[in-house]
């Protein structure tokens, strides 16, 4: 009897398989994809903060932008605003490979603006 067990559990190992490795695989791209994101969510909080810097030490406004989408991911928008006494750096990117995903990473710094000493006016 033992012997028939076994003839008739033969295929059930193959069916399992076939039912689990696609499972296995999309929660291994998940898992990809999640780090991506996080991944482009540290670059947009570094692209904000070094703009904010950039902004704060009154550099000019073409050099605040070109500083911070260096540091961004690719196509990112950057968005300097400078208020009284305080300047804020906004950095949008899309989520990295599905492109169609309905959110945006978006990150935002704010700095005080430094005075600047021996100016020439």
């Amino acid at each position: 009897m033992a012997g028939c067990e076994r003839r008739a559990d033969r295929g059930f190992v193959t069916a399992e398989a076939a039912m689990v490795l696609p499972v296995l695989v999309m929660f291994a791209t998940a898992l990809v994809w999640g780090l991506l994101v996080v991944a482009a969510q540290i670059q947009c909080v570094d692209a904000a903060r070094v703009g904010a810097r950039a902004a704060a030490r009154q550099d000019p406004h073409d050099a605040v932008v070109a500083v911070a989408r260096e540091a961004a991911p690719p196509g990112a928008r950057v968005v300097v605003n400078r208020e009284a006494g305080q300047v804020r750096v906004v950095v949008v990117a899309r989520p990295p490979v599905l492109h169609g995903l309905p959110f945006d990473l978006r990150e935002e710094a704010v700095a005080a603006v430094e005075e600047t000493t021996g100016a020439k006016t």
